[in-house]
């Protein structure tokens, strides 16, 4: 069944905060990577659902690059409220050229759709997951495509990278300088994205506010 556009806003009128999770699900993400990616997803869906504010004004979705597809939805938009995390499997290349451009396509999107609809809403956030390097063609375009986006104040990219990862690449996606995860913490990062989500969703469009304690991005934006 197709959904209405704008009719999540009928019953929840509330400023949003759009977050998409870029996610890198790889070949070389098999094993226990995958497995502890799974959990820190569901650790990000528990940790939302107990802020009543953030519950209602975050708005998730999940793009995943590798797998039988190159680039694919595997969660639309959806409040955080009603948020269940995907199980996800690794397999195939990193298309996160093509997976950045969709991202940015999606957020432009429900934008529009936020406008015609009366709803305020926050920078976008995209958090970029990956353990190696983009092996699309043509990805630094799409690169130059985040960083311009992100530079005229339309949305804020955190590229991460796990020990393997090629971090001049990820860096090149976003004007900040990409998180290095410690082994395999993704519950961690995601127990903290939530956090920072919840900060955020509390917050008004062009304020500044304090991220919770990390080693990098301090202060953003929103």
């Amino acid at each position: 069944m197709t959904a209405i556009p704008g009719l999540e806003f009928v019953d929840n009128t509330n400023q949003r905060t759009p977050c998409v999770l870029l996610l890198d699900i790889s070949a070389s993400m098999a094993g226990e990577p995958i497995r502890q990616l799974n959990e820190g997803l569901r650790a990000f869906a528990e940790e939302l659902q107990k802020d009543p504010v953030a519950s209602l004004r975050v708005q998730v979705m999940v793009i995943t690059v590798g797998g039988p597809e190159d680039v694919r939805v595997v969660q639309p938009w959806t409040d955080a409220a009603d948020f269940t995390a995907p199980y996800l499997s690794a397999n195939g290349l990193t298309p996160l050229g093509q997976g950045m451009h969709r991202a940015l396509e999606e957020i432009a999107n429900q934008k529009a759709v936020y406008d015609a609809n009366g709803i305020s809403s926050t920078r976008p956030w995209v958090i970029m997951l990956s353990d190696g390097c983009p092996n699309d063609y043509g990805w630094e375009s799409y690169a130059d495509q985040a960083r311009l986006e992100e530079e005229n104040k339309r949305v804020i990219v955190f590229p991460i990278g796990t020990k393997g990862a090629d971090f001049e690449a990820l860096g090149s996606f976003s004007t900040k300088t990409p998180k290095k995860l410690k082994g395999l913490q993704f519950r961690e990062l995601f127990v903290w994205l939530s956090r920072s989500m919840s900060t955020v969703s509390a917050s008004v469009p062009g304020e500044r506010v304090s991220l919770p304690a990390t080693d990098s991005w301090a202060e953003i934006e929103v």
